[in-house]
């Protein structure tokens, strides 16, 4: 096998190199840091920019958006476009029925998109994004409302907008000037606000929420306990003064940690642990009814509630497991693997 030749230099050139990476990477958090910074500051100068006119403005586009009977149109060219997009799908997903129009394509047919009960959101940092030039024309003819979202107070765009957004003159965090960094994530943090807003004006609930988000961790975590809960004859549930030599059989066999103590209208009176258990180990365990050793007024929670404040119950209460209850009877359980099996935990 052939060996490949070893360069002299080829251990100080290393060392060099390494060291040299090691300097530049130090020189990258510095900038990293710089950066980060001047997306704060810029962040603060629209807060700052709140308690004048822009608070107004702002006030005003909601009420426009909620008053439409069409979808939100957002709109952008570029990084702005970019961001568009995310707006877009943000306002959708929370309760703002809404669409991106590229503005290149919607002077190619896609203003077919746009109608008389919509309203135009259209980002440009400048404000002189000629590609806007022909869909800012057709909002004007057929009536669209338009908000511009813009640094640009005197631009083509504020001028010809029903409502016109102006963001502070930032610096970028680009060293040059020219990348869209800062002006893009101000653009995005206000459009954010804005779906924020008006989900809290619709009442959006979390449940609301679901209905758009059925997939993923997300969507596990805005299921229903009833659609989890294990029911029926999977209940581990005993009636009061049941023998303990008699309930350890069955908490066995239901294998849920648990078992459920009930009166005889059915009602859910206690409730006997492994922690309870373990309480009455020096006694004679096996003596003793399961009301002498329940835990009385169990934790309980309702079938309506949703998989995450389920999973806050178990994890508050530090319990493995939970009835479901409703009218006071036990109607389910619900076991902290159930919510790990459907990814709610």
């Amino acid at each position: 096998m052939l060996q490949a030749a070893h360069h002299p230099c080829y251990d100080e050139f290393a060392v060099t190199r390494l060291t040299s990476v090691a300097s530049d990477l130090s020189d990258s958090i510095a900038s990293v840091r710089a950066s980060l910074q001047t997306d704060v500051e810029g962040i603060g100068s629209v807060l700052s920019a709140l308690d004048g006119e822009l608070a107004d403005c702002i006030r005003d586009a909601i009420s426009l958006m909620m008053g439409i009977k069409g979808r939100v149109i957002v709109t952008g060219m570029g990084k702005s476009g970019h961001v568009a997009g995310k707006l877009a799908a943000t306002f959708a997903s929370t309760g703002t029925p809404s669409f991106f129009v590229h503005p290149a394509e919607a002077s190619h047919g896609d203003l077919g998109m746009i109608t008389e009960h919509d309203a135009v959101l259209a980002l440009s940092w400048s404000g002189e994004t000629p590609e806007l030039s022909n869909l800012i024309q057709f909002s004007r003819r057929y009536n669209v409302p338009l908000i511009a979202v813009t640094c640009g107070a005197d631009s083509a765009l504020a001028r010809a907008a029903d409502i016109a957004l102006v963001l502070p003159k930032i610096k970028e965090a680009c060293p040059h000037g020219l990348a869209p960094t800062t002006s893009t994530l101000l653009q995005l943090a206000v459009g954010d606000a804005l779906a924020v807003a008006l989900l809290e004006a619709r009442g959006f609930s979390a449940n609301d929420f679901g209905v758009f988000h059925p997939g993923g961790k997300l969507g596990a975590t805005l299921r229903y306990v009833r659609d989890i809960m294990h029911i029926g004859g999977a209940l581990p549930l005993v009636p009061s003064q049941t023998s303990m030599k008699e309930a350890l059989v069955l908490m066995t066999a239901k294998g849920f940690g648990a078992l459920g103590i009930v009166d005889d209208a059915d009602l859910l009176i206690g409730i006997i642990t492994d922690g309870d258990l373990r309480r009455h180990l020096e006694g004679d365990l096996l003596s003793l009814s399961v009301d002498q050793v329940m835990t009385p007024d169990p934790k309980s929670i309702s079938q309506d509630m949703l998989a995450a404040k389920a999973l806050e119950v178990l994890h508050s209460s530090q319990i493995t497991a939970v009835f479901v209850v409703e009218d006071g009877k036990a109607v389910g359980i619900l076991h902290l693997h159930d919510l790990l099996r459907v990814g709610a935990a």
